[in-house]
C-alpha cells in the first residue's frame, strides 16, 4: 500500500506504524464534569467499521510525523491523507 504523505509525497507503508482511530486526537477535558467516563471511552472503545475510517500513521521511517489517514478499510483506499497536526489545529487542539 502506498500512502501519498502531504510533504513527501508517495510513501510505501512498511515505513509507517499504524496506531488506530484518528478519534484520538479528540482528547477529553480532564478537567470536564464526568471526565472518568469520557476517559474510559477514550482509552477503551473504538469502532471497528467496514469501509471508509480515520486512521492515525505515524511516519517512523521517515520524517516522524503523524498523519490521519482516511481509508476504506475493505479495499485498502487511501481517500485522504492529512498532516494530523493539521487536523488538531483545525479542531482547536494544539498538536
Amino acid at each position: 500500500m502506498i500512502i501519498n504523505h502531504p510533504l513527501l509525497g508517495p510513501c510505501d507503508a512498511q515505513e509507517f506504524t499504524y496506531l488506530g482511530d484518528a478519534r484520538l486526537i479528540e482528547r477529553p477535558d480532564g478537567m470536564a464534569d464526568g471526565a472518568a467516563a469520557a476517559f474510559f471511552d477514550y482509552a477503551y472503545l473504538r469502532e471497528n467499521p467496514a469501509g471508509e475510517h480515520r486512521e492515525l500513521w505515524f511516519h517512523e521511517q521517515g520524517d516522524r510525523s503523524w498523519l490521519v489517514v482516511t481509508r476504506n478499510t475493505l479495499t485498502h483506499d487511501i481517500i485522504s491523507v492529512e498532516l494530523a497536526r493539521d487536523v488538531a489545529r483545525r479542531q482547536g487542539r494544539s498538536a
